[in-house]
């Protein structure tokens, strides 16, 4: 379904038929108001006329009294019908904004290293909520006024055949220049939500850069890229919203003819010996079509609105994710072996950054990688994560094919801890455990006490239960937490990509002890900044501009003179990072 109807009924038998109940509800409540609407001026009539006759007392006042019963019924029948409306749209808005997230939660990082957080925030919240007023609404909305409009010109038919065609036909001229003039903001709609989109997209990258951007000086130079994106969502917005009030305006001038046609009518009728109160009833009643077709209208301009966001919407389901799921394989039990044979990788439009990259791990041993900036050790730990897949060649986890696996199951096999922890606004126990209820308490009690971190712990005011705040904890506390999170999972590959890169000699000794537990009956990988975090491992690799330059035991790398690694070691800085060299490894020390 490419078309927007298409799309449009997909979304609707989606997220309202699970609603039908709701919807069911609204209908009637809607049948009921409309059929209000149309009883209440008969009571006018009636009252008008009676005065003008003078009826007895009773019959004004059981007129009046009905009339006001019937506007306070109706009064209370919106309400509910407001609320109801309310209701289905909230709930089927909800449930795409969870649809939304998840899937892009299980998109490659290809794409979202294309599309920023504040881009795909905007997406799934604010375009979702463009679609608010057409879940509850829109179908409720148009065909009950479409009905209240002919029960309308119904009416009029029967009081007077001339009123009811001349009616008619102003109401037909109305809809045909809406119709011709509806589709023309769709376009301008769609770009709105775009700049939208990148306001937000922009918003976020520069918040989360605030304390470099103010070290910098460059402040007041942000300013002015921002109020250049307002400037643009400002005009967007504007033009969208004069092209889509055209419609309106044309519809309100057809109306207004229609009115001015209804008074000469009127006063024909009133010559012709018609009573006041039927002729006021004729303008009521003409009246009243303003209110169906103005609703039909502003659907229709919602609509314009929604088919921006409609596009948009399945666009983003559109999106598939390169790596895809395998039929299923069975990882051994404890430590995993690991496999890389003849692998080449490059990023998206880029040059290769691993080059025929050929090495094996076998189980419980532990692998440690260095390196300079961009020789490719952090893109390697992407590979056996599977966060990308490897241009040629195959990588093999206990003897696993990573393209015949799952994801979850492989993930669930391979914890990593990085030298950026990130921690969510929930409680400890959230942070820990990613959200799962299922992990026991006890058992995240044993590991924070393995950790090193059951004097921190001792302090929460709630236990587990307390709510994190990432500004609170030192950077030790973080990565301690990040390597509390790898012991729950109990994973058989742990790979540390410069875990203590950033930390004091204190604390980085504190996680040292807290890794020597981890790596326990584990297979690792270290990716080193410092060369005092590979001291404990029992071979070495070292890359240069993606290919392995040396790979051996690290006893016998150290006893050779010659060996990279001994040179680096003897080179190297007091703070024992990777030193700078002149040599082909060795020019920097951060991981890539």
């Amino acid at each position: 379904m490419n078309s927007l109807p298409g799309r449009s009924a997909d979304l609707l038998v989606r997220y309202v038929r699970p609603q039908a109940l709701r919807v069911a509800v609204l209908m009637v409540l809607l049948l009921g108001n409309i059929g209000l609407q149309l009883l209440n001026p008969q009571f006018l009539r009636t009252f008008i006329d009676g005065a003008g006759s003078g009826a007895p007392m009773r019959t004004l006042v059981v007129a009046a009294l009905a009339y006001l019963a019937v506007a306070v019924l109706s009064q209370v029948s919106s309400v509910f019908e407001t609320y109801m409306s309310e209701q289905v749209g909230w709930t089927a808005t909800n449930r795409l904004r969870a649809d939304l997230t998840l899937h892009c939660l299980r998109l490659d990082m290809a794409f979202h290293k294309e599309h920023s957080p504040g881009e795909l925030i905007e997406r799934i919240d604010g375009d979702v909520t463009a679609l608010a007023n057409f879940f509850s609404r829109f179908i409720v909305y148009v065909l009950g006024n479409a009905l209240l409009l002919a029960g309308v010109l119904v009416v009029l038919f029967r009081i007077d055949g001339r009123v009811g065609l001349v009616i008619t036909g102003i109401v037909g001229l109305g809809f045909l220049v809406a119709n011709a003039l509806r589709n023309l903001a769709i376009p301008h709609w769609m770009a709105a939500r775009q700049a939208s989109a990148d306001l937000f997209g922009f918003l976020e990258e520069r918040i989360g850069g605030t304390e470099d951007l103010r070290s910098s000086g460059a402040t007041a130079y942000v300013t002015r890229l921002l109020l250049a994106r307002l400037r643009r969502l400002l005009r967007t917005q504007r033009l969208a919203g004069v092209v889509g009030a055209t419609a309106w305006q044309a519809l309100n001038l057809v109306l207004a003819l229609g009115l001015a046609a209804t008074f000469v009518l009127g006063a024909s009728l009133y010559h012709a010996g018609t009573s006041i109160g039927t002729i006021y009833l004729v303008i009521y009643y003409t009246g009243m079509i303003q209110q169906p077709i103005d609703q039909i209208n502003r659907q229709m301009q919602d609509l314009q609105r929604a088919a921006a966001s409609i596009a948009r919407i399945h666009q983003l389901f559109g999106f598939r994710s390169a790596l895809e799921d395998g039929p299923g394989a069975q990882f051994p039990a404890g430590p995993l072996a690991v496999d890389v044979e003849r692998v080449t990788f490059a990023y998206a439009d880029g040059e290769a950054v691993l080059r025929d990259l050929s090495f094996s791990l076998r189980p419980g041993a532990v692998h440690g990688v260095l390196g300079r900036t961009g020789s490719g050790k952090t893109s390697l730990s992407r590979l056996l994560l599977r966060l990308y897949d490897p241009v040629t060649g195959a990588v093999r986890v206990g003897g696993v094919n990573l393209r015949a696996a799952r994801l979850t199951d492989l993930r669930e096999r391979i914890g990593i801890v990085t030298q950026e922890v990130q921690l969510f606004h929930a409680s400890v126990r959230d942070n820990l455990t990613f959200f799962d209820p299922t992990v026991d308490d006890e058992r995240i009690l044993d590991v924070l006490h393995d950790v090193g971190l059951w004097e921190w712990y001792e302090t929460l005011p709630a236990g587990l239960a307390t709510t994190v705040a990432s500004d609170g904890l030192s950077a030790g506390e973080a990565q301690l937490l990040s390597l509390t999170r790898a012991f729950l999972a109990e994973p058989g590959l742990v790979i540390l990509d410069e875990a203590s890169s950033r930390l004091d000699p204190a604390t980085e000794a504190k996680i040292e002890r807290a890794v020597d537990r981890l790596l326990r009956n584990r297979t690792a990988i270290i990716i080193a900044h410092r060369l005092t975090t590979v001291r404990r491992a029992d071979e070495i690799m070292v890359l240069d501009e993606g290919r392995i330059v040396e790979h051996g035991p690290r006893e016998q790398l150290l006893a050779d003179p010659e060996s990279h690694f001994a040179r680096l070691l003897s080179e190297q800085p007091a703070d024992g990072s990777v030193p700078v060299a002149d040599g082909p490894v060795g020019l920097a020390s951060n991981a890539s």
